[in-house]
């Protein structure tokens, strides 16, 4: 028994076994923080205003590292928004790592889709215990707390399925030789004629 906790299999959710403990460290900090201030606050003291500072704080801090920072580092994935100055219209721009440049960490897939996909939840019961407990302003933090999260859940989602769909297209490509035949066969056309 004491070999299986002094050498957990790969991807077991331990941090020992992350490529970048410090970044999975405060990825999973400040998404436990924010649940845990919010908590708190509903709980233990009146002060709205100043739990509702500290828990926008923290959900801002954790919006801008997810996106920059930690989903770049655990999974390989990045995504932004620009907008056309001409047009005003926005489009989102996925962005992942070459597979050839960077190893998978089974580690850091599972603890970053896992917190990804559970932090949506855990707010929307923490709605559910401020409607039970009939307080109802604490709400509003919910509100705010459900689109920073569920913005970040949508969009590297997609990153994710753009990145795959790449993978397998250039897969293929480079597989089958379908460029070196397209080009072969496009070169022997114009010397024949």
């Amino acid at each position: 028994m004491a070999n299986n906790l002094d050498n957990p299999a790969p991807g077991s959710l331990t941090w020992r076994l992350s490529s970048h403990p410090i970044t999975l460290i405060f990825f999973l900090g400040f998404r436990i923080s924010s649940l845990l201030v919010y908590l708190f606050g509903l709980r233990f003291t009146s002060n709205f205003i100043l739990i509702f500072i500290i828990t926008i704080l923290l959900l801002a801090a954790d919006f801008y590292y997810i996106k920059n920072i930690a989903g770049r580092r655990l999974v390989g994935l990045r995504w932004w928004n620009e907008v056309d100055p001409g047009t005003g219209d926005s489009h989102w721009v996925f962005e992942s790592a070459d597979e050839g440049s960077r190893t998978e960490n089974a580690t850091d897939r599972r603890f970053f889709w896992l917190a990804l996909y559970a932090q949506p939840v855990l707010w929307i019961a923490l709605a559910l215990l401020a409607i039970v407990w009939l307080e109802f302003i604490w709400l509003s933090l919910v509100a705010i707390a459900l689109i920073l999260t569920i913005t970040n859940t949508l969009a590297f989602s997609r990153c994710d399925k753009f990145s795959q769909a790449s993978s397998m297209a250039g897969g293929v490509v480079s597989s089958t030789g379908l460029a070196r035949n397209l080009a072969g066969n496009m070169v022997s056309r114009l010397f024949t004629r």
